[in-house]
């Protein structure tokens, strides 16, 4: 199976060397070229453009980092929409919101194209373990064809209906991670400024109801101020950001998550991408409120 590779951040390029591992033929391409290199040493072809891509394979995934950028990747010169066309399919999983999706699905088809949406749960290491959960929508026919690919970069796929869906179960999961990174973020400055031990909050945590891997994976390199990015928290900020719009659109009050000037929680991501955060591992959150002494406040 030949399948066409957009975008080699730190998703993307586990999922295509994962693909090359398995025994799929994949075309690569990112804006910086030469991080194309790695995936070439594993038997990747490369593909100078979008357009190139989509013209050498049948299906084309892409793993972007915003909507900006999907849809920067599907309508720009040399982009997806100048091959795209009858017998072809695309794939996005990117995590954007709906009406990127559905702007995407609509160009796609017009051009007799198949579209998927299918954003990812799950950060650098179920990428590179092939344990993603992924979080599809659209035509059916083209999520079926894909089942072999999303077997190899998942451990389940679930197909979610309508074009949207699955931008929507993305952005809901993401909204509740968020606000669970808080959670701990806050509890970690408490225990500490209580003179308690964080350390065995978590040891606390690990053996009581809210166990989660999460928490442990994720506890003790905060506590170390290690931020390794597994998933930049620049991107976990956009995307509570686009889960409060959707929370907006559907009249949902979402006070835990909700951001700005009304409540902490994205405002905690807010100030720690403008501390030059960015870039870091989500947990990085830890480091305002730890400064704030847990008031979530800076």
């Amino acid at each position: 199976m030949e399948v066409g590779f957009l975008g080699l951040g730190i998703m993307g390029k586990a999922m295509a060397a994962n693909l090359l591992r398995h025994g799929f033929r994949v075309t690569v391409w990112n804006r910086t070229l030469a991080k194309c290199q790695e995936l070439v040493a594993l038997g990747a072809a490369v593909g100078e453009t979008p357009a190139a891509v989509v013209a050498k394979c049948r299906y084309t995934i892409a793993m972007l980092s915003d909507p900006s950028a999907a849809l920067s990747v599907v309508f720009d010169k040399d982009g997806v929409l100048e091959q795209i066309g009858e017998g072809k399919g695309y794939v996005d999983m990117s995590t954007v919101d709906a009406a990127t999706s559905c702007k995407i699905s609509e160009a796609i088809k017009q051009k007799g194209g198949a579209f998927v949406e299918a954003p990812v749960s799950g950060s650098k290491k179920p990428a590179e373990d092939g344990q993603l959960v992924i979080l599809a929508a659209g035509d059916k026919v083209l999520y079926d064809d894909m089942v072999p690919a999303f077997d190899v970069l998942g451990k389940k796929s679930f197909f979610l209906g309508e074009i949207g869906n699955g931008a929507k179960m993305k952005l809901v999961v993401n909204m509740i991670m968020g606000s669970m990174m808080n959670a701990l973020s806050e509890g970690l400055s408490l225990a500490d400024n209580s003179g308690l031990s964080p350390q065995t909050l978590l040891d606390v945590l690990d053996l009581g109801a809210i166990a989660n891997p999460m928490f442990k994976l994720k506890g003790p390199s905060m506590l170390q101020g290690s931020y390794n990015p597994a998933f930049p928290l620049k991107h976990q900020q956009k995307d509570m950001r686009l889960a409060l719009a959707l929370g907006d659109e559907n009249a949902v009050s979402m006070p835990v998550a909700a951001a700005s000037n009304e409540f902490a929680e994205s405002q905690a991501f807010k100030k720690a991408r403008s501390l030059g955060l960015g870039d870091l591992d989500f947990s990085a959150v830890y480091e305002v409120l730890k400064g704030a002494g847990g008031s979530g406040k800076a």
